[in-house]
């Protein structure tokens, strides 16, 4: 007699479980019919598309990204070998001092406070170079070799970077020079000159009160 009893409990146990769980279906499809979830499984699908998508874009731009500062680090390095290659050619036909074989600028990486390097951010100076030995120029040059090297440096940096700017402006260059080193200015801008003479666009703008100057110039 206690079997059938036993039975009918456990008979009556599961059918309770199968109306909670039908209850359950019931209002899960009610939810399911709600017009916010009506298209769930569409809206799920294209935002799944999408963060895939954005997830593919992300990677695709960090490799651009990768490409383009190593494009722009190896220009750079480009250009400032390039522009002392130039200062070097002006300073030997212009300066005749015999302290200063050429001046270079030297670029150098900038650190941030927490002793990382910071992308794109570099940090100039000029170096003076008598054999070997190099130095700052900053505090240990004259007034008429910081003169000369400001001319120097503009003039190669015009002549790296300005391709159809041909507009070149000189403000008293001389000042400060003595009379060798301003007759080897002017041979060098007298050879600048010829060598863009046959460039439509080129312009040289020189402002000073030196006659001399002007007169090596014109000749």
């Amino acid at each position: 007699c206690a079997l059938p009893i036993y039975l009918e409990k456990e008979k009556a146990h599961h059918l309770g479980n199968i109306e909670a769980t039908e209850l359950a279906i019931q209002e899960a499809e009610a939810k399911l019919a709600e017009p916010n979830l009506h298209q769930a499984d569409d809206i799920f699908k294209s935002t799944f598309v999408q963060l895939h998508t954005s997830d593919l874009v992300v990677k695709d731009l960090e490799k651009y990204y990768t490409a383009l500062e190593k494009a722009i680090q190896s220009y750079h390095q480009e250009k400032i070998q390039r522009i002392n290659e130039l200062i070097a050619e002006y300073w030997r036909q212009t300066y005749r001092g015999s302290d200063i074989d050429s001046i270079e600028i030297r670029a150098e990486d900038e650190v941030n406070a927490a002793g990382t390097i910071r992308s794109y951010k570099y940090k100039y100076r000029v170096v003076m170079r008598k054999g070997p030995t190099e130095l700052d120029m900053r505090g240990r040059c004259s007034a008429g070799q910081k003169v000369l090297a400001s001319v120097v440096i503009r003039l190669a940096l015009s002549e790296a970077f300005c391709c159809d700017c041909g507009v070149l402006a000189l403000d008293e260059p001389t000042t400060n020079l003595d009379e060798d080193n301003a007759r080897s200015l002017a041979r060098a801008l007298k050879d600048l000159i010829d060598a863009r003479r046959h460039a439509s666009n080129f312009q040289l703008v020189v402002i000073t009160h030196d006659e001399t100057f002007v007169r090596s110039e014109e000749r």
